[in-house]
């Protein structure tokens, strides 16, 4: 529990005391995000957030790795390839199929280390549902970035919850990274929630993804079924999934391309409704809190009530 609180204190400080740095780095070396009709801001916004919330949980994991398995260096090299090929996006733009590749390399790296989806199925199912799952979760937290603090926000909720149930359930390898993914949200957040001082872009949306899609997979819950409570992450990182699929599935009912960038996001669409976007933020914030508590509760749920509740959101 103090190496799990000690995480989380380190990867915020450290994210937060980075953030003016990188900002004066970024905007000295015109590492910025320009206005356009699609985005939100309308001055050049510095790009290095991601650098700082990398920084953050990864120096605050690697101090106490003494602890800890010696499959985290295989996770935190995969970590350092899709964060990698974010920053290179952000500086560069990178086709879809390139900044695919890069999670697919983080993959098998993960699988190397023989960490993925281990179901009573054949192997190479569970590869595929753990690629799947992966490179799902990180771009919809890359979707996600497009309202100031909602990305950063969301995957700060999303880790708290994995954070407790991995306290609760004695997987303190899983509640320490997801400590490190909720102090650098934090941390990042405090020059990121509106108005924004600073972006995490790509670098940062895709390292938290994919994260988190890590910790998602490593959850277990011995006192319960698995045919139950595979939906525990489902509902945890549910609306950053239910946004991406509204996206995608908006965006080819009207034929255009699912990686074409709009303001036809679910934070969009509330503000197209009326409220501003602080409001939007905070009430998506809300949704997603709310996704975490039925996942706590998923947790002992009945195979009965698990599927109940399954449906019942999916419809």
């Amino acid at each position: 529990m103090r190496t799990v609180i000690a995480i989380f204190l380190m990867a915020l400080s450290i994210t937060a005391l980075s953030i003016p740095w990188v900002r004066r780095l970024a905007i000295r070396t015109g590492f910025v995000d320009s206005p356009a009709q699609r985005k939100m801001h309308s001055t050049p916004m510095p790009l290095l957030g991601g650098v700082a919330i990398f920084g953050g949980a990864v120096v605050a994991i690697i101090t106490f790795v003494p602890e800890f398995p010696s499959s985290v260096a295989g996770v935190l090299l995969s970590l350092t390839v899709v964060a990698l090929v974010g920053l290179l996006d952000d500086r560069r733009g990178l086709p879809p199929w390139a900044k695919l590749g890069g999670q697919f390399v983080g993959f098998l790296i993960l699988a190397y280390f023989d960490i993925r989806v281990k179901l009573p199925l054949p192997e190479f199912i569970n590869y595929l549902i753990t690629f799947l799952w992966l490179a799902g979760i990180s771009n919809a937290i890359n979707f996600m970035d497009n309202m100031d603090g909602l990305s950063a926000g969301v995957s700060g909720v999303a880790a708290a919850f994995i954070m407790l149930l991995g306290l609760q359930n004695d997987q303190f390898l899983v509640a320490g990274l997801a400590a490190a993914v909720f102090g650098a949200s934090v941390g990042f957040l405090r020059f990121n929630f509106m108005p924004a001082q600073i972006f995490m872009g790509d670098a940062g949306s895709l390292f938290l993804g994919f994260l988190l899609a890590l910790l998602g997979l490593q959850l277990r819950f011995p006192a319960n079924s698995s045919f139950v409570t595979w939906m525990v992450p489902v509902f945890i990182l549910g609306l950053p999934i239910f946004d991406m699929t509204l996206v995608v599935v908006s965006r080819l009912r009207r034929g255009v391309s699912p990686n074409t960038p709009g303001k036809d996001h679910l934070s969009h669409r509330l503000v197209q409704r009326g409220f501003s976007q602080r409001e939007a933020v905070l009430l998506l914030y809300l949704l997603a809190g709310a996704g975490g508590m039925i996942g706590v509760f998923i947790t002992e749920a009945t195979v009965g009530e698990g599927y109940l509740i399954f449906f019942i959101s999916v419809l």
